[in-house]
């Protein structure tokens, strides 16, 4: 009779695995499901991976300036950032500001990326105008959430511009920028109007803008902090160009780009630069 001694261990198989051995085997494939599984989740929730940026430990401000890229009104602000001990750095936009919104984030992303180099811990961004809008392109398209601390927007056209719709039907002087700022443009659509969590993101605007109408544009969904400046300065008649430099302003931004709460003044009169 053929003996089987010579077919055990092929029909035996695992079974003649000693009783370590076998545990060894368990303990090794429910380490791999477990990876497996961190890595899916991972996938589905990409931000928890992003950094915690430190809310208490502010670093340089990066100020962009709007349509056009006058910078007089951010340079008022700037010196006063300066006068508290804040490091400031004012960009300049390709196209005076009138160019792609998506090539202008590019150049933010620059300036953010040699701040970080030097050691910040992160930035703080201030937009005007359009400025607003180009900031928070930057924090989607380039990893904001883990290189910004907070994002404050002055009178930014978030919903686009009744202007830049005239300027657009009419054909004259709307480069790209003004065609990219007509409400429901592509752009636009892209960005959306929800703020997230990271970066902390306040959007202020005055009732009395003559450039951004309607001038609740600048209202944001999601967890945007957002300050019309008559509903804590009832008296105040800033118009769009003066928000940069106007007192009551640089008083707020001053307070939400400090350590404490990230939240709208209660009132006015303390606010004051």
């Amino acid at each position: 009779m053929r003996s089987w001694s010579g077919l055990g261990p092929q029909r035996l198989g695992p079974r003649r695995l000693s009783p370590r051995r076998r545990l060894l085997v368990g303990v090794v494939a429910l380490a791999v499901l477990v990876v497996a599984v961190v890595v899916a989740v991972r996938a589905l929730v990409p931000g928890d991976e992003v950094r915690a940026v430190p809310q208490d430990r502010p670093g340089p401000v990066v100020l962009i300036p709007g349509y056009g890229g006058g910078s007089s009104g951010m340079r008022v602000l700037a010196e006063r950032l300066r006068s508290e001990g804040r490091q400031t750095e004012l960009v300049r936009l390709p196209e005076d500001g009138r160019g792609d919104l998506r090539e202008q984030a590019r150049t933010v992303d620059r300036y953010v990326t040699d701040a970080l180099r030097g050691g910040a811990p992160s930035v703080d961004l201030v937009g005007h105008s359009a400025g607003g809008v180009v900031a928070r392109l930057w924090a989607r398209e380039h990893e904001g959430a883990g290189k910004a601390r907070r994002i404050i927007t002055l009178g930014s056209p978030h919903h686009g511009a009744e202007l830049a719709t005239a300027g657009s039907a009419l054909g004259v002087a709307c480069p790209a920028a003004c065609r990219q700022l007509v409400p429901g443009s592509s752009l636009l659509r892209s960005l959306g109007d929800e703020a997230p969590g990271r970066p902390a993101l306040m959007s202020l605007w005055t009732a009395q803008d003559e450039t951004v109408t309607p001038p609740d544009s600048s209202r944001l969904n999601g967890d945007a902090v957002n300050v019309e400046l008559q509903r804590v300065c009832p008296g105040a008649r800033t118009g769009h160009g003066q928000l940069p430099s106007d007192p009551m302003v640089v008083g707020i931004v001053l307070r939400a780009l400090g350590t404490g709460p990230f939240e709208s003044p209660k009132a006015c009169g303390a606010l004051s630069s």
